[in-house]
């Protein structure tokens, strides 16, 4: 049981967004790994552990960072494997994190979600590992029907709801 996915933060304090992606990994059946590092407070951890990333075996690497937001580039400047940022909301309801983290230089880049989007962050790595895996891009596939079929139920909710104006 390799993990193939590495969910990494600034500090345990993004756990409750992050999270978020921990719980569609065991949903969906993709082995995972989650650490706090600080590309602030560890710096020469961050980058030992982008480097050696590959060689233990992970394809994708998630990474949350606030205010600041560096961690995300740091481990990409030190890897080749995909990185997917997640801003943390925190100061300027995380416009500075999304800010930090899209604005890389040319040649690292870091794909980026919406800020506390840590769910599709795991989406999108869970779709990058698909891409070899018939397998995972079954129980991927059928994960998005499933969000089809709420939204199918939540509109026949709806049509169950009277106003008086209302006219479907």
């Amino acid at each position: 049981m390799q993990p193939t996915v590495s969910i990494i933060m600034g500090s345990t304090s993004d756990l409750p967004v992050m999270e978020k992606a921990a719980k569609f990994f065991d949903e969906i059946g993709v082995f995972f790994e989650m650490n706090a590092l600080s590309a602030h407070r560890t710096p020469v951890e961050v980058e030992t552990f982008a480097r050696e990333a590959k060689s233990r075996g992970i394809k994708v690497i998630i990474a949350a960072a606030g205010m600041a937001a560096a961690l995300p580039g740091v481990i990409a400047a030190s890897t080749t494997i995909p990185v997917i940022g997640v801003p943390i909301k925190g100061m300027l309801d995380g416009l500075d994190s999304m800010l930090s983290i899209i604005q890389m230089p040319p040649g690292v880049p870091v794909a980026t979600v919406g800020v506390n989007g840590a769910l599709n962050a795991a989406i999108l790595a869970t779709e990058m590992l698909a891409l070899s895996d018939v397998e995972l891009a079954a129980r991927l596939a059928a994960y998005k029907e499933g969000l089809k079929d709420k939204i199918v139920k939540a509109n026949a909710e709806l049509a169950s709801i009277n106003y008086k104006f209302k006219t479907n």
